[in-house]
């Protein structure tokens, strides 16, 4: 279940996100182009956060997807409460940028942003946008079930009893 404001980040973002075979099939047109593959990770999922904790090493040299898609497998395994994504980075002479990149894991909850006005000289109006889960320190940004508080739950977590 996903509630919130869905991150939109990267190519893909406002369809459904991709089942295995579909990440599969965008891997293997990244290798058929000559595209290094890289999966990438964090729980900061700020717009302008574009550096993302890297998930092993850079594949350079992988010639089938499925070795690309066992990485994405073996990163949602230890960080499935996580933004996961694969980034295809086209390594040739004048490109040397960014050619595909696309979300794969989501946590179960996004809470969003919020936006905060600040007034400044002459009237101005600054706008700054604010992740809710940077409320929380790294690795505490989502429960470990990746839903956050729930109805019908007390401060402390437990469940509240039936008779109120």
């Amino acid at each position: 279940m996903t509630t919130g404001l869905r991150i939109t980040q990267g190519t893909f973002s406002y369809l459904p996100d991709f089942d295995d075979d579909e990440i599969k099939a965008q891997i293997q047109y990244g290798i058929d182009n000559g595209w290094a593959c890289a999966i990438e990770f964090t729980d900061d999922p700020h717009p302008r956060n574009i550096y993302w904790d890297m998930w092993g090493m850079p594949m350079f040299d992988i010639e089938d997807a499925a070795a690309g898609l066992h990485e994405v497998n073996r990163c949602r395994e230890a960080f499935p409460n996580h933004y996961i994504r694969v980034t295809l980075y086209n390594s040739k002479l004048t490109k040397q940028t960014t050619a595909l990149q696309f979300l794969v894991n989501r946590p179960p909850h996004e809470p969003g942003f919020k936006l905060e006005r600040q007034e400044s000289h002459d009237r101005a109006i600054r706008y700054t946008m604010t992740p809710y889960a940077t409320d929380k320190p790294p690795g505490e940004r989502y429960d470990s079930d990746g839903l956050g508080p729930r109805r019908g739950s007390n401060a402390d977590g437990a469940a509240d009893s039936p008779e109120g």
